[in-house]
């Protein structure tokens, strides 16, 4: 009996995504670093700055600390959840770019929306695009980030952002 092409194509490409997927030990338990990110508000600049982010269920969590120049007292703290079902994860280590949400707050409980996209660059990395909706305002930064295989998330806990 001869196999349809259409049918044999599927096979293969299913056989050859399974033993991709296998091969990926950053589906264990990931780790996110995004290096700090900047962007420019209208007399003054926001720095953003994220411990690791640490995959719990189909999200990941960090903190984060915002630093803004030259109001210093509008500067926050805070925990922000990126939500990214083990599909996206899948597509974004096999190199597709995926859009994400999550949701944050500040150190006074304000929530903060967020959502973003990254894009696969070479290797475990790539370039990012966080939009943060702050009271009203929406900021959009870009940067870029490293997915990072389980062994290394179980031996770095996440690192607070640091208070200077």
């Amino acid at each position: 009996m001869r196999m349809s092409r259409l049918k044999l194509c599927l096979i293969l490409a299913l056989s050859a995504v399974a033993s991709l997927r296998a091969d990926l030990p950053l589906l264990t338990s990931p780790r996110v670093t995004v290096a700090r990110m900047k962007t420019s508000i209208y007399v003054g600049s926001i720095t953003l700055t994220t411990s690791d982010f640490l995959q719990s269920d189909e999200s990941f969590k960090a903190t984060y600390e915002a630093k803004v120049r030259p109001w210093f007292f509008w500067g926050e703290t805070g925990k922000i959840t990126i939500k990214l079902p083990v599909a996206d994860l899948t597509r974004l280590a096999l190199g597709q770019s995926i859009d994400f949400t999550g949701e944050a707050s500040n150190h006074k409980n304000k929530p903060r929306t967020v959502t973003g996209r990254a894009q696969p660059g070479t290797g475990n990395g790539g370039k990012i695009k966080v939009r943060i909706m702050a009271d009203g305002i929406e900021l959009i930064f870009n940067g870029t980030y490293q997915l990072l295989a389980g062994q290394n998330a179980v031996e770095a806990p996440p690192t607070p952002p640091s208070g200077k």
